[in-house]
């Protein structure tokens, strides 16, 4: 039987808020980017997502069919970026992920429109990409979906499994243990890395939800989304030094990974109009 998806306010207490996220693997925190800024997110991208190929319908793969995808997310919309940084995801990553780092950064960004039809996405974890480590594995990844439009059962609202976070690798999930968020635009489902998950299937007639996705993992972990080639140089060198961080951009001075020479950096016309600004 399913555990359910706790819910809780953008004004709630972190801590509590945290403490419903790592007892259920999952959570749905309302009122967290403002109308405006969904409005943005929306016209920023609306190009990209209208040039976005409709993927094939074919039932053996992971991005279901009837679906568009988008990318770069970095690049291409700064109302996103500003969403990146939220402090409610700031609270949560540095309780969740500060736990094994001592920085951590950006890892995917995508924005998803999943169109009437779609199937039940494969369920999966976001830790899968590091298959090194024995379920249940440590905290490696924190998840994001922003509604950019209302999330419902029957809309492709995500799948989840609450409580597969601490489970061995031979259990599977039953059906009664899968559940479907359900959240206005303006909310964020947080999901831990460990959580199974996927996208919902849209059996509407015409409604295509809508989200934008973006998870972090440790610092000294390799990113899944090469930020680095996301997004152009000179983007990045105008970035206040906490964006450029959270991007991957800088260096982690506990251990020095991902060192490198900053007379290379002067070297680039925005750095050198940045610095002497």
């Amino acid at each position: 039987m399913s555990l359910g998806i706790p819910t809780c306010s953008a004004d709630d207490d972190p801590d509590a808020m945290y403490a419903k996220l790592d007892a259920a693997g999952c959570v749905v925190v309302h009122d967290v980017a403002r109308p405006d800024q969904v409005a943005a997110a929306r016209t920023e991208l609306v190009d990209h997502m209208a040039s976005a190929r409709v993927a094939d319908d074919k039932p053996t793969a992971f991005y279901p069919g009837l679906t568009r995808r988008v990318v770069a997310l970095m690049h291409r919309s700064p109302t996103v970026r500003e969403l990146m940084m939220h402090p409610v995801t700031e609270a949560l990553g540095d309780r969740h992920l500060g736990q094994n780092c001592s920085k951590w950064t950006l890892n995917v960004t995508a924005a998803l429109e999943v169109g009437p039809g779609a199937r039940d996405q494969i369920l999966h974890r976001e830790e899968d990409l590091y298959p090194y480590f024995p379920l249940p594995r440590p905290n490696l990844i924190l998840a994001s979906m922003w509604a950019m439009s209302d999330f419902t059962a029957d809309n492709g609202g995500t799948q989840l499994v609450p409580g597969s976070h601490r489970w061995d690798a031979d259990r599977s999930a039953a059906p009664d243990e899968v559940v479907r968020a359900e959240m206005p635009a303006g909310s964020v489902l947080y999901w831990l890395g460990g959580t199974l998950h996927g996208a919902g299937a849209n059996s509407t007639p015409e409604d295509w939800r809508y989200g934008i996705i973006l998870t972090y993992n440790l610092g000294w972990l390799r990113q899944e989304e090469n930020q680095h080639v996301s997004i152009p140089l000179a983007d990045v060198l105008a970035l206040p030094d906490a964006m450029r961080s959270r991007l991957g951009f800088d260096m982690d001075y506990e251990n020095s990974l991902g060192f490198y020479d900053r007379s290379v950096l002067a070297l680039h016309p925005a750095e050198v109009s940045a610095s002497s600004s």
